[in-house]
């Protein structure tokens, strides 16, 4: 993506993670402790990783994209696909990206990526659209 900055990788943190499993007081269920909206969010909306899971071993490791930023309006905190977001950075001005691995398999789960996205023309946000919660209640 042509206007990606700002990137912060998590792979220490992660790393720092994996390797306090290897600990014999931690206890292994504390690292797989994924929410139950999160594992049916990465079985639909997830998108394949490159490498498999470091718990299980298995390769259905899969990664989503969360958007937030304020040009988004009703639209932040939602999952977008990796063309999805190429086509918005040129639609809004600024908008964060978080990257989680999560294996649908065991339960793991980890943020490894974010970075900002957008053309940097401030915009206002869109008009908020009536949802099927607002109609029905």
């Amino acid at each position: 993506m042509w206007s990606k900055r700002d990137e912060v990788n998590y792979a220490l943190q992660r790393r720092n993670t994996l390797q306090s499993l290897q600990r014999p007081q931690r206890i292994f269920a504390d690292s797989c402790d994924a929410d139950p909206m999160l594992l049916r969010s990465a079985h639909h909306h997830g998108e394949e990783s490159k490498v498999p899971c470091p718990i299980c071993n298995n390769e259905r490791l899969l990664n989503l994209n969360y958007v937030f930023g304020d040009q988004l309006g009703q639209y932040s905190g939602r999952i977008k696909t990796t063309a999805e977001l190429s086509e918005m950075q040129s639609e809004y001005g600024e908008f964060k990206v978080f990257v989680v691995e999560v294996c649908v398999e065991c339960g793991w789960n980890h943020l490894i990526n974010s970075y900002l996205l957008g053309d940097g023309v401030k915009r206002r946000p869109p008009r908020r659209q009536p949802t099927v919660e607002d109609i029905y209640g």
